[in-house]
């Protein structure tokens, strides 16, 4: 008797938002992908970037460790970061061996299907590239920062993100699990220096827009001071379209739990606030909305309820 074949989930993103879905999401029988940016400058995976000429490995690191199934002290070594040292200071292990990996392997994408075997990654990690891009932005000043670290600290509106070089290559395999997936998952992470670099890459982005499988877009609970200050869902959605000259999307997830003014007035420091749902503006996107109590607290942080999260896309799935 032939088995059958698990449905196959494609992830789109990077940064926090995503290792804190895949937790949930690697309890189900699923065939997960998740394809991450290479776009990162900063910290670590800046310095190694910088240093040895290797995509920045950090964003890679956390979702391998989030699809890992290994001891909690295995993932917890290939997380530490040190704390002091010459040259060490601020470098996490797993940084290390991913770059360690690439010059044994002679390739990024090789070190990373190495890695997945030793940690027991339940899916695929694919980078967007398997190059370093730079993100740029061109602010609605007429201004360019360039560098996701330096992006949300200039000040400024962003009008548009954009990668160099202008030919960058994604991997003939990404472009497979986007075209076979039954479910792609855009987010949750932020929006311009997270998302986006996943997207532009070419192809990629194309190749989103034409997939027949249905795409749901996971959105950030709060706003970001630098990248999406003000903003309610349905700028989140446009800012989306207009960059990819396409509207994509069948699903948007948000949040419509009211979060404590405690929480609130902590991230007003930053000035961040909890993201509209503008259910109106979302319809008139074309857009199924799905909204529920989809959050939870980490040190007074806000989190996506990994398991929530994870059992609203599964029921997503063709049956």
């Amino acid at each position: 008797m032939r088995t059958r074949k698990q449905p196959k989930i494609v992830i789109i993103g990077g940064g926090t938002g995503l290792p804190v879905l895949l937790r949930g999401l690697k309890q189900y029988p699923v065939d997960i992908t998740a394809i991450v940016t290479v776009a990162d400058d900063g910290g670590s995976s800046g310095r190694l970037r910088d240093e040895l000429d290797i995509p920045p490995p950090g964003d890679i690191r956390n979702v391998l460790a989030a699809l890992s199934d290994v001891e909690p002290l295995i993932e917890e070594l290939f997380q530490h970061r040190f704390q002091n040292g010459n040259g060490l200071s601020g470098h996490s292990l797993g940084n290390l061996i991913l770059a360690a990996m690439t010059s044994i392997t002679g390739d990024f994408v090789n070190a990373i299907r190495e890695m997945s075997k030793v940690l027991n990654v339940r899916g695929k990690v694919l980078p967007a590239a398997n190059r370093s891009v730079v993100l740029h932005a061109e602010m609605e000043d007429g201004t360019i920062v360039s560098g996701e670290s330096k992006i949300p600290y200039s000040g400024k509106k962003i009008k548009k993100v954009f990668l160099t070089p202008e030919h960058i290559e994604p991997l003939p395999e990404t472009i497979e699990e986007i075209r076979s997936a039954d479910l792609i998952v855009v987010g949750p992470g932020s929006l311009y220096t997270s998302i986006l670099p996943n997207l532009l890459v070419p192809k990629i982005g194309e190749e989103v827009c034409k997939a027949k499988a249905k795409k749901i877009y996971i959105c950030n609970v709060m706003t970001q001071a630098g990248e999406t200050l003000n903003y309610t869902a349905s700028d989140h959605v446009k800012a989306l379209y207009n960059h990819m000259n396409c509207a994509f999307l069948d699903t948007i997830l948000v949040n419509d739990e009211n979060i404590p003014d405690e929480i609130q007035k902590r991230y007003a420091k930053e000035l961040a606030e909890p993201v509209k749902y503008d259910i109106e503006n979302l319809k008139q996107l074309g857009l199924s909305i799905i909204h529920d109590s989809i959050i939870s607290y980490e040190d007074n942080v806000i989190r996506h309820d990994t398991n929530k999260v994870a059992a609203l896309l599964v029921s997503l799935l063709p049956c």
